[in-house]
């Protein structure tokens, strides 16, 4: 296999598990969000916070028509571009998956209809138990995925026999190393891209019309989400370091801009890595302060790119996507702290923030897709060239065909995930610009 069809069979995965992501974040995020509003209309002022309810449950719904599409082509690809790996770790991978589709299919099949169609027929508690009941399942359903990627990351109850893991024990494969900071990382980006999402178009729309109550309560929770999941993504990113620099020793160097084992360790800020040169040029740095972020031997020495030669990921775009999503972080804590501090002093009226202001936060609304396909890039680049971490390389299971049929596979996927992409956005358009349509009222019921 050529370095170039290696690279497009790994280009055309990531678009795909990329697109699929993006929306599984805006349903999960939202799906919790929904029932927040669902709680708080059973108590005071629910005329508002069923307004909310309604409002967003149209986005929750488009969401996740996307994402359950964007997944068919994943699992497809899984197989098609991967053929050798299920070979591999079929017994890790397939009831992992299975269990994922089950998950999307149970509670799709059981509460998703009485959730989207049934409000009028269900009474208050009884439609909140039934949103609450698929918050849980698409919980479920990413749960799966999330173990599944971070085992790949952090092997563990498993052997690996005659060039095939087999299962030693399921409790340790399911509670891996790393799946407590993948999932903290994916769940905090989820309400982080939900929050600035819900932030975004009730600016967008406070610019076009003035905005009522209920959209005053969505500005003020987003607000408070996105402040509050900003500062424990940081902590969940800070325990991922610690946990990449021991069982990825090479991602966490390529990540540091780390060459030489056992020479002190800078924090470097932002640099320009240079493979053939092995060090870093124009570097801004902290002088011996990444220690703590750098994989160890048995010793206790520190591990840079140097023990990795051939084995080690793509250094610049391993340091680079790193620092986009640590920036577009720094960047959206930056929006909802000072967007705070200036809307609780208006009681959170987004119409009397400036005006450049609410154009800075519409503009801002899909920041949250950007940090999560850099954080993205980040995690499968800095595993390469490992499929799973330490055994099965990507060139030894991926498929074998011409670059001309990838390219040309990569081209169609991309034109069908650039028009769903548009279809989505036109919509959200067409529903920030014109609302939904009541609900009539039945019996005294929302």
């Amino acid at each position: 296999m050529t370095h170039t069809t290696l690279w497009l069979s790994q280009i055309q995965f990531f678009s795909s598990l990329g697109f699929m992501l993006l929306f599984l974040a805006i349903e999960l995020g939202l799906a919790w969000v929904l029932l927040y509003f669902k709680l708080r209309a059973l108590g005071r002022d629910p005329a508002a916070w069923t307004a909310a309810y309604r409002f967003w449950v149209r986005v929750f719904a488009l969401a996740f028509i996307l994402s359950f599409a964007a997944c068919l082509p994943v699992l497809i690809q899984f197989g098609s571009l991967w053929p050798e790996l299920m070979e591999k770790i079929g017994n890790v991978a397939g009831p992992l998956l299975a269990a994922g589709v089950l998950s999307a299919y149970v509670f799709k099949s059981c509460f998703l209809g009485a959730m989207l169609f049934g409000q009028r027929h269900l009474s208050d508690r009884t439609h909140t138990l039934v949103v609450f009941m698929v918050a849980v399942g698409v919980a479920a359903s990413i749960f799966w995925l999330l173990v599944l990627l971070s085992w790949m990351h952090a092997p563990a109850g498993v052997q690996f026999v005659g060039d095939q893991y087999t299962v030693v024990d399921w409790l340790d494969i399911l509670f891996n190393p790393a799946l407590p900071w993948y999932a903290a990382l994916f769940g905090l980006a989820a309400i982080l891209t939900t929050a600035f999402l819900m932030i975004g178009v009730v600016a967008a729309q406070s610019l076009r019309r003035p905005v009522d109550e209920s959209g005053r309560l969505v500005f003020k929770t987003a607000l408070w989400l996105a402040t509050v999941s900003i500062v424990l993504q940081g902590l969940a990113a800070a325990g991922a370091g610690h946990m990449t620099a021991r069982y990825q020793p090479a991602k966490a160097a390529a990540t540091a801009g780390y060459w030489m084992s056992g020479q002190p360790a800078d924090l470097v800020l932002f640099a320009w890595p240079d493979a053939h040169s092995h060090t870093n040029r124009l570097a801004w740095l902290w002088r011996d302060g990444g220690d703590t972020w750098i994989g160890r031997d048995e010793a206790g020495a520190l591990r840079g790119l140097d023990q990795f030669s051939g084995m080690g990921p793509p250094v610049a775009a391993t340091f680079w996507a790193f620092r986009l999503t640590l920036l577009v972080g720094l960047l959206m804590l930056l929006a909802a702290w000072l967007t705070l501090w200036r809307a609780r002093r208006v009681r959170y009226d987004p119409g009397e923030l400036s005006r450049w202001g609410r154009r800075l936060l519409a503009g801002m609304t899909f920041s949250g897709w950007l940090m999560l396909l850099a954080g993205l890039a980040h995690v499968l680049l800095g595993a390469y060239p490992y499929a799973v971490n330490g055994t099965i390389t990507v060139s030894e299971v991926a498929v074998s065909a011409s670059w001309q049929t990838l390219l040309g596979g990569y081209f169609a996927h991309l034109v069908v995930y650039i028009a769903l992409l548009v279809s989505f956005l036109h919509m959200l358009r067409h529903i920030v610009r014109y609302g939904v349509v009541p609900v009539a009222r039945r019996r005294g019921r929302a």
